[in-house]
Order: structure tokens, then sequence, then C-alpha cells
């Protein structure tokens, strides 16, 4: 009973904070997942983007940040065709690897 009071309580904090409890991903395994799903169509090798007013630069941001950007896209809370349809696609380890991957780059 207690270990459940201090693991909601953290998790409480964690919510409050803003800290992630993703689980972190793994950036070998995000690399191909990158290559496979097409992702280097828009966003580049990468993720370092040609075009970044049309496509934006992926590369290098906070894992977090991504992971949290794709579950949105995927539950639908962002709204764009196109990564709603690529993010439905994707479980949470693949979102998990390729933010891994992708703030590494």
């Amino acid at each position: 009973m207690k270990i459940t009071r201090c693991l909601s309580a953290f998790v409480s904090l964690a919510i409050m904070f803003g800290i992630s409890t993703a689980q972190a991903g793994d950036a070998a395994v995000g690399e191909s997942t990158y290559s496979a799903m097409g992702c280097m169509g828009c966003h580049g090798p990468s993720g370092n983007s040609a075009m970044p007013d049309m496509f934006p630069r992926l590369a290098g941001l906070e894992e977090a940040y991504l992971n949290e950007q794709l579950q949105a896209f995927r539950s639908g809370e962002r709204a764009n065709a196109t990564m709603q349809s690529m993010a439905n696609a994707l479980s949470d380890d693949d979102i998990a690897n390729l933010a891994a991957y992708l703030s590494a780059q």
C-alpha cells in the first residue's frame, strides 16, 4: 500500500512538473524505422530537412518532445492528415525509438 501511494505521488509530480515518464528508445531501431516509414522523403536524411519551412527539421530535438509530438499526432490531439496517418501506424515502442534516433542526430 505504501509503495502504491509513493508511485502515485511520483506520477502526480511528474505530470505537474511536465516530467516525461516515457520509456527511452533504441536509436538504432529508430533509424531503421525512420527509413522504413519513408520519413526521409519529407524530413530529409537523419531528420535534416532541406525545406524546413515546409517540413520541420527534427534532428537534434529533445527526445521527450519528439515522443510527445508523435503521440499527439497519433491521438489526433495535433492535427495534420499526413502525420496522423503516419503516426497511426506506429506503436509506442516505434515512437520511442524514432524519438531516440532523431534526438541523437
